[in-house]
């Protein structure tokens, strides 16, 4: 038996569940996008923590204090970052390195001074 109301429920009966995998895909988007910013605020935060380690310790070690910049630049990196404190004539290069935790990216940061006399 064929009916105006019959159609209508053959209609919906084929469309059964979309909505839940709409619900799911629109979910998982979201869910990406979520960890994506996270995974850059997190990004940006351990360079700025790499910048001031190496501008830290650039300056102890322009005063001659080069084992106290690898401790206080220790402090201020992020967890397991590289400090290289290099000093060529009057001026100290410091470099810090650090892997993201959540990205296969690497952060840096590079500061010069001059050696203080």
């Amino acid at each position: 038996m064929s009916g105006p109301g019959n159609d209508l429920a053959d209609d919906q009966a084929g469309e059964r569940g979309s909505v839940t995998v709409e619900a799911a895909v629109a979910i998982g988007a979201i869910v990406v996008a979520l960890w994506l910013g996270l995974a850059g605020v997190m990004a940006a935060a351990d360079h700025v923590r790499c910048l001031d380690a190496a501008r830290e310790a650039a300056r102890l070690a322009a005063r001659g204090e080069v084992d106290r910049a690898q401790v206080v630049a220790a402090g201020i990196a992020p967890r397991g970052a590289a400090i290289t404190v290099h000093t060529e004539g009057d001026t100290v290069f410091v470099s810090v390195h650090s892997a993201n935790a959540v990205l296969p990216i690497t952060v840096h940061g590079d500061a010069y001074a001059v050696v203080e006399p």
